[in-house]
């Protein structure tokens, strides 16, 4: 006679079935005692596995599992399986003990198996061995708020609110810790940053709003483990960025701040907007919507990581900015002479640092207002790209002393201020000329 069973799956993710021969005694074992028949499925699995999506199963070394597991002395079937490899996920989704599993008494921990299985129970207790490893203790009220979150089995996966994972009798402490969260965090907000495309959103407000809701949550929880505190700030987190998402680039643009129509205020009738692959789109005075929400949106479609220098440039004035995203800086440009006679215009360039998305808002907010002068204000102009690459330098060497091991940065370094094909970045003492 021959046992089918099927485990694991070929290089076409179709189930494989491998045999063994067996006796007439393994099959009345097999039928008759459901707790001999996991065990000895719990120790063919291994064996299956290692037969990957092609090889052949190891039949003599299943075939010599069946007489120890199926005909022997529950002690010997102990002593067995401390010297084999066996899938506890197996035995613990079908309800064995785990407790007895975890001292070795594999036959009594199968007294409570049943015939249907439980992965959730199996995955579960995978979960829990991980916190383990890594010296995680949780009790009853962090397994709740990470039931709630929907992270109890994987802390990677995007938290969201399971009220109905949540035992009625820990519900309301759990929604107590979820109100401290979220009046922790009113009136925050995670804005969008079209430096890294559409759907992106402000690291630094993210990790602000996660710093402000763990401090508050344990303030007034002290008793929470680690995870169930950073699973409610992650919750907010998320919420918060999808609400940002969900946000049109003009209401994006008000929450940042006071908004009026930049383009009638300036006084400019068109702008041209350009990426470092040569794309152009003009923004004109009559457009409904303003001139920042439509460079922003500009960037976010355009942008890419080879493709991270933005222009805006005022032709009628003789003036633009070129930003450099992935060296936080910016350049702002002036016409000094216009070309006459065939000769050449002449420009005068200058560089500044800038601090995030944040940084860079502002500043094109106030270039279309105002114009390259109303740039004064916003940072500290440099006339040399040498200059302005020692001062990103100590930058850099300033926050990789403050920020924490773990902080991203907010824009990776390099070591020189990218050419634009549309607008010189390389100034003489007073001006250059554009070829």
């Amino acid at each position: 006679m021959k046992l089918l069973l099927g485990a694991g799956a070929d290089a076409n993710h179709a189930p494989r079935t491998f045999t063994l021969s067996i006796r007439k005694a393994h099959l009345a074992v097999i039928r008759e005692d459901l707790a001999r028949h996991l065990l000895l499925w719990s120790a063919v699995l291994p064996l299956c596995d290692a037969a990957g999506t092609r090889g052949r199963l190891d039949e003599d070394a299943a075939v010599g599992l069946l007489d120890p597991i199926l005909l022997s002395a529950p002690a010997d079937v102990d002593a067995l399986f401390q010297r084999i490899r066996w899938d506890r996920g197996r035995l613990i989704a079908h309800g064995a003990d785990i407790d007895l599993l975890d001292r070795g008494q594999v036959c009594a921990a199968m007294r409570t198996a049943t015939e249907t299985s439980n992965g959730k129970r199996a995955h579960e207790y995978h979960a829990d061995r991980r916190r383990a490893e890594r010296g995680a203790v949780i009790g009853p009220p962090d397994a709740a708020i990470l039931r709630y979150t929907g992270q109890y089995l994987h802390g990677a996966t995007v938290p969201r609110r399971m009220p109905d994972a949540v035992a009625p009798a820990l519900l309301p402490e759990v929604m107590r810790v979820i109100a401290t969260a979220e009046r922790a965090c009113a009136g925050m907000r995670i804005g969008r940053d079209p430096r890294r495309g559409k759907r992106a959103t402000d690291r630094r407000d993210w990790d602000r709003m996660a710093t402000t809701v763990d401090a508050a949550v344990r303030r007034a929880h002290p008793e929470l483990a680690d995870d169930a505190v950073r699973t409610v700030s992650f919750l907010m987190c998320s919420e918060a960025a999808d609400r940002s998402r969900s946000t049109p680039m003009e209401d994006d643009e008000e929450a940042v701040g006071d908004r009026a129509d930049f383009g009638e205020s300036a006084g400019k009738t068109i702008l041209s907007f350009t990426d470092d692959k040569g794309v152009e789109k003009k923004w004109f005075l009559d457009n409904p919507r303003t001139a920042t929400a439509e460079f922003w949106e500009f960037v976010g479609d355009r942008s890419a990581a080879d493709n991270e220098v933005s222009t805006i440039e005022d032709e009628k004035m003789g003036e633009g900015i070129q930003l450099h995203f992935y060296a936080d800086s910016i350049a702002r440009i002036t016409t000094v002479h216009e070309g006459k006679g065939g000769s050449d215009p002449q420009y005068r360039v200058e560089y500044s640092l800038v601090d995030g998305i944040g940084g860079y808002r502002n500043l094109v907010s106030a270039f279309v207002r105002g114009g390259c002068a109303a740039l004064e204000q916003h940072g500290s102009w440099m006339s040399d790209a040498a200059e302005l690459e020692r001062a990103r330098r100590r930058r850099d060497a300033g926050q990789s002393q403050q920020e924490p091991a773990h902080a991203p940065s907010e824009g990776p370094a390099k070591e020189r201020v990218q050419e634009s094909a549309r607008w010189p970045t390389q100034p003489a003492d007073s001006a250059v000329s554009l070829d």
